[in-house]
C-alpha cells in the first residue's frame, strides 16, 4: 500500500510554508492540486520538480479509482489545494474517505489554514466554535441563517469580496445589528487587515470602502 499526504500551503505569504511541506512534495511519487497553474508556481518558487496533475471539484469524482489504484499499488500521493489545507472548504474529502475506507493510510501535515488566524485575533471566544465555510448561495441559505441565529459558539465563515455587503446585510437581519463581529481579509498578504465592531458599523466600513481581496467572517454567538 501507497500512502495519501494531505500538505497545506501558504494561504499568502510564501514564508509560511514548511520545511516538512517541502520535503514531502519532494519525495513523493506525484502531487495532485486544485489548479496546477497556481501550485506550479508555488513548486518552482521552492524548486520541487515532482510530477504534477489537476485534481479539483470537477474532476475529482472521475479520479477517484485511478487514483486508488496508484496508492494500492505502492504509490506515494500529496494532495493540496490554491492556498491553506486541503479539504477546508476545497477538494480533499472524497479522496481522503476512500483512502480511509480501503485501509490506505493518511496523513496531514499541521499549516496554513485561513480561519484559525482571523479566529484568534477577533478578540471573540474561540474555546468554542463553529466552522461554517460558505454560505449556500440560494437554496437553503434562509433556513441556515435561521438555524445559525441561535447559536451561542462562535462562528466562522469564509466570503468573496462581492457578496459580503450581501452577508453582512442579512447577518444585521437574522442576528441583530448589534451583534459583535471581526472581518480579516487578505490575511498574511500586505494589504492585511481586521475590521471590529457590531454588524453595523462593520457593514457601514464596507459600503464606504469597497470590499477587495478573500475574507474570513467570525461572528460572536448569541448571548
Amino acid at each position: 500500500m501507497g500512502k495519501l499526504f494531505l500538505v497545506p500551503t501558504p494561504i499568502g505569504n510564501l514564508e509560511d510554508m514548511t520545511f516538512r511541506a517541502i520535503k514531502v512534495l519532494k519525495e513523493v511519487d506525484l502531487i495532485l492540486a486544485e489548479d496546477t497553474r497556481t501550485s506550479g508556481k508555488l513548486l518552482k518558487h521552492f524548486e520541487i520538480d515532482t510530477p504534477l496533475q489537476s485534481h479539483h471539484m470537477h474532476n475529482e469524482h472521475r479520479q477517484l479509482e485511478a487514483m486508488l489504484e496508484r496508492l494500492k499499488s505502492g504509490a506515494t500521493l500529496a494532495l493540496i489545494s490554491d492556498a491553506g489545507t486541503p479539504a477546508i472548504s476545497d477538494p480533499g474529502f472524497l479522496l481522503t474517505r476512500a483512502c480511509v475506507q480501503n485501509n490506505i493510510e493518511v496523513e496531514c501535515l499541521p499549516g496554513a489554514t485561513a480561519f484559525v488566524p482571523a479566529l484568534v485575533n477577533s478578540g471573540l471566544p474561540n474555546d468554542r466554535f463553529v466552522f461554517e465555510g460558505f454560505l449556500p448561495v440560494k437554496k437553503g441559505r434562509q433556513t441556515r441563517l435561521e438555524a445559525l441565529a441561535e447559536e451561542k459558539r462562535t462562528l466562522v465563515f469564509y466570503e468573496s469580496p462581492h457578496k459580503l455587503i450581501k452577508t453582512l446585510t442579512q447577518f444585521g437581519e437574522y442576528f441583530g445589528v448589534d451583534r459583535q463581529v471581526s472581518v480579516s481579509r487578505e490575511l498574511t498578504k500586505m494589504y492585511e487587515e481586521t475590521i471590529r465592531g457590531t454588524v453595523s458599523d462593520v457593514l457601514k466600513h464596507f459600503e464606504t470602502k469597497p470590499p477587495k481581496g478573500e475574507f474570513v467572517i467570525v461572528v460572536a454567538g448569541k448571548q
